[in-house]
């Protein structure tokens, strides 16, 4: 059994639309936490942070809504620092901004924290600039790898006492659609040192690429935690993601087996959910099959 602290971020403030606000409060609904419970696993509702809504932003269209994100992380970063140690934290988003706050508020408390990032994208942007994988956009979603490296915006990549906010060695990134990465983007990881394994390798074998990612950053890392993007799971087979990924083949059996097999790590020591968007489940179908592959992932 494990002490599980659920804390909520109702934030959709870096993301390319509304939606994924209300994503905490839905997976409440739909006996996230009942179910974990009813599993065995000891969770405790923190409740919801203040968050913030997507806007349309004309006036930075390089940087959409940066206050409000990089307020957004600041939240996230003090809510996992004030955590106990015996504690895991389950910090249900949101956008991807929100895995930032995530990474500084454990680097209060471990300066050595490392991150396997499961997305559907790399997340390469940078603000105000094409960069190697950005349209300048100007939408933060897009930018999370960016940022935990260093590069973009001083509000987001300073959130810890040092930049970067991780070190490439601690960072393992699994299931981007190889179709979303350019060549620059993958010389840039690679010369970075990050760890890098895309879609058709979680679909192989899903144990396999969570032991790899595990095996790339323990050496240099302590505590580990893990960001799901929901986008990586193929739109065809579960379109909840607030972005569409249709065609790449990852199934949500193959994220189930690989989180599984992350929780099980000894260095496992929370997790990250975005991306989850509820207006894209009218009946509430979608969110039920999420949350039975979260549980069936996270309880033993």
């Amino acid at each position: 059994m494990s002490d599980w602290v659920m804390i909520g971020v109702p934030s959709s403030a870096g993301a390319h639309h509304g939606g994924q606000e209300r994503a905490p409060d839905a997976l409440r609904a739909a006996g996230l936490l009942e179910r974990l419970r009813a599993a065995g696993e000891s969770v405790r509702d923190a409740g919801n942070l203040p968050g913030a809504a997507f806007a349309v932003d004309r006036e930075h269209p390089g940087a959409r809504n940066l206050p409000a994100v990089a307020a957004v992380a600041r939240q996230v970063a003090d809510a996992v620092a004030e955590l106990g140690g015996s504690e895991l934290p389950l910090i249900v988003g949101g956008d991807c901004t929100i895995t930032l706050g995530v990474v500084a508020g454990f680097r209060r408390r471990h300066a050595d924290v490392g991150l396997i990032y499961v997305d559907g994208d790399a997340d390469l942007g940078v603000p105000g600039t094409p960069g190697p994988e950005s349209d300048s956009s100007g939408i933060f979603d897009s930018m999370g790898i960016s940022h935990l490296l260093g590069r973009g915006a001083p509000e987001l990549t300073g959130l810890a006492d040092t930049v970067p906010l991780l070190d490439p060695a601690r960072l393992a990134i699994v299931g981007p659609d190889p179709r979303e990465t350019g060549a620059a983007g993958r010389k840039y990881l690679a010369e970075a040192g990050v760890s890098f394994q895309e879609a058709p390798v979680l679909i192989r074998d899903p144990v396999a690429a969570a032991a790899g990612a595990l095996a790339a950053i323990t050496a240099a890392s302590g505590q580990v935690v893990v960001h799901l993007d929901v986008d990586v799971i193929d739109s065809g087979d579960l379109p909840l993601g607030n972005f569409p990924h249709y065609g790449s083949g990852v199934l949500l059996a193959h994220v189930v087996s690989c989180l599984r097999a992350l929780r099980a790590h000894p260095s496992f020591a929370g997790l990250v959910l975005t991306e989850v968007n509820p207006t894209h489940d009218a009946s509430g179908e979608l969110l039920s099959r999420y949350v039975d592959g979260l549980v069936t992932a996270l309880t033993a």
